[in-house]
């Protein structure tokens, strides 16, 4: 490494922690700690790790330590980033309670796919890779960067029909997230590939986009918030919910009696009515009228006990 590869190395580097700490500072001071709490918890185990590892590389001439100092807050940075996800889908589904349990069963159950496919990568690593432990993390880091990069654009498709602006703390939040994980991704694909490049300067990058997704949250964090409309573009949202609601929690068989009974006196008073209507508007048959206008006629035969008329 050249001397002025060096010094870019470190100013990248040390620009984590300095950036950081201003987001943490911006969020005490907007109390959006107690909004977002788990990405608080982020920012802030990303400056302790670099107050940990920092130390160990410069001063440490034993590598193995911060090999295992690295890899281990690599861990804590994938879980706490993966709760991070699932912080902005609960306040993005905070309107719609259906919405937000199956956002959060589904994420449980991603948590454990996550977590078996780790492990089976882990179990199948070969001796000459970097160690079951170690290609389990990258597998975890892989996942979570793909539920990050899909979380943006999930925001860009949906935010219209969820009331989201552009301008909230989650949008920014998982833009920052999305656009690092986007250009992490694709480092990764350029490393597996043949295009030569190398090592340092995909490390560069890498840590030019993680500044880049920081003075996004600083902004996002220093500006505010504007209020969430919902009442645009919202009917379809709302069906989802209520759909959702329903399968969730169906109606009793108790709760359909009075609806059936209601229904059934509607229709008799229906049926009476229009019979009423019927025989007050109907003219009387001829018959009817001659018998009434008359007197009956008395001059009849009588008949026999047996039913048949007696013969004069």
């Amino acid at each position: 490494m050249s001397p002025r590869t060096q010094f870019v190395y470190y100013v990248l580097w040390f620009a984590h922690p300095l950036l950081q700490t201003g987001v943490a500072g911006v969020m005490v001071w907007r109390k959006l700690h107690r909004k977002f709490p788990v990405f608080f918890a982020y920012i802030v185990s990303q400056i302790l790790a670099f107050s940990v590892l920092f130390p160990i590389y410069y001063y440490s001439s034993n590598f193995v330590h911060y090999f295992y100092a690295y890899w281990a807050s690599a861990a804590i940075s994938v879980v706490l980033g993966f709760k991070v996800i699932h912080e902005i889908f609960v306040d993005v589904f905070r309107p719609y309670h259906a919405l937000k349990d199956l956002g959060s069963v589904l994420f449980k159950w991603a948590g454990l796919v996550m977590l078996l496919v780790a492990g089976v990568v882990a179990a199948s690593s070969t001796a000459a890779s970097d160690g079951p432990i170690v290609q389990a993390i990258l597998t975890m880091q892989t996942s979570v960067r793909l539920i990050q990069c899909g979380l943006v654009l999930f925001l860009l498709v949906f935010s219209k029909y969820l009331g989201v602006s552009w301008r909230q703390h989650s949008f920014g939040i998982a833009l920052g997230f999305g656009t690092f994980a986007s250009i992490e991704l694709l480092l990764v694909a350029l490393g597996a590939s043949s295009l030569g490049v190398g090592t340092m300067s995909r490390s560069i990058i890498n840590m030019s986009a993680y500044n880049c997704a920081i003075v996004v949250w600083l902004a996002y964090a220093l500006a505010k918030s504007p209020v969430r409309d919902n009442s645009v573009n919202m009917l379809r949202t709302q069906r989802w919910e209520q759909s959702l609601h329903e399968i969730q929690y169906p109606a009793t068989s108790d709760s359909l009696i009075p609806m059936f009974e209601g229904m059934v006196d509607r229709a008799l008073s229906r049926t009476k009515g229009n019979a009423l209507v019927a025989q007050t508007e109907m003219p009387l048959p001829l018959a009817s009228a001659n018998a009434i206008s008359s007197p009956p006629d008395l001059n009849y035969s009588p008949l026999s006990p047996h039913g048949i008329i007696s013969k004069t």
